[in-house]
């Protein structure tokens, strides 16, 4: 399923709706979409859907709306992102509606609940984070989403609110944030070595010093910056000494 095409998510998954006017205020919302988003506690109708979502995530909510706005059939808005549940992922679409003169009349966003695609087993119960741990990683690639296995993935960079996914075939676009990504993948096997990039521990094959900086030499021959913070705490999950490792002015490999 790492390939879902528009027919094959109409006819799998039941599909939530949400009506917004002009103004962009929530006017209406199919039964779905009532169970899946925290209607009781947002009482979001009659009031604009970006003061919906939490402050992190309204310039994204906002760029979607003005992109419908603009032109939604040759440049189709962003189609993935986390809104405020935590523990689910929905897929959304955007689109303008309009009426006889083109004038704009309200936004109809529709959403797919994509949680059991792309995550794996639940959290421990006394985890600190409920949150369900990304198996995949959703990207879009087109009209399509593709969902990368997140055990493929060497590392991740920050584009913004948007994050490039790098595997050794290449890279994709992901409409999730670098943080939304970093909260829900195993810390286990992922870490934040940089504010704009994750690396898949896994992938590293070495370490070099470059100009002073310390730097991660990953599969592809990527090479990713380490920030002075994370350096120590990188180093010791490798298993090597933080002063042995300073003092270091060649490639280390592992």
């Amino acid at each position: 399923m790492s390939h879902l095409s528009p027919l094959y998510l109409l006819e799998r998954f039941d599909v939530g709706i949400v009506q917004l006017d002009a103004t962009r205020r929530v006017t209406a919302m199919n039964d779905l979409a009532r169970k899946i988003l925290p209607v009781d506690e947002t009482q979001p109708f009659d009031v604009s859907v970006i003061s919906f979502h939490p402050e992190r995530s309204q310039p994204k909510v906002e760029f979607m709306l003005d992109q419908a706005a603009v032109c939604p059939v040759s440049n189709p808005p962003p189609m993935t992102m986390i809104i405020n549940i935590p523990e689910r992922v929905l897929l959304i679409k955007l689109t303008r509606l309009s009426n006889a003169q083109t004038k704009t009349t309200g936004y109809t966003l529709v959403f797919y609940d994509i949680t059991d695609l792309v995550s794996g087993e639940q959290p421990p119960i006394d985890a600190t984070d409920q949150r369900r741990r990304l198996a995949k990683i959703p990207t879009v690639s087109g009209q399509q989403v593709v969902l990368v296995d997140a055990d493929d993935v060497v590392h991740l960079q920050s584009e913004g609110h948007y994050t490039r996914v790098i595997t050794p075939e290449g890279n994709r676009f992901c409409n999730l944030s670098i943080g939304d990504l970093e909260a829900r993948l195993d810390p286990s096997q992922f870490m934040r070595i940089h504010r704009s990039h994750i690396v898949n521990l896994s992938a590293i094959k070495g370490l070099a010093r470059e100009a002073g900086r310390l730097m991660v030499k990953l599969n592809g021959n990527d090479a990713v910056p380490v920030s002075r913070t994370s350096a120590p705490d990188l180093l010791s999950r490798l298993g090597m000494s933080p002063v042995v490792s300073g003092a270091a002015k060649r490639e280390e490999p592992l």
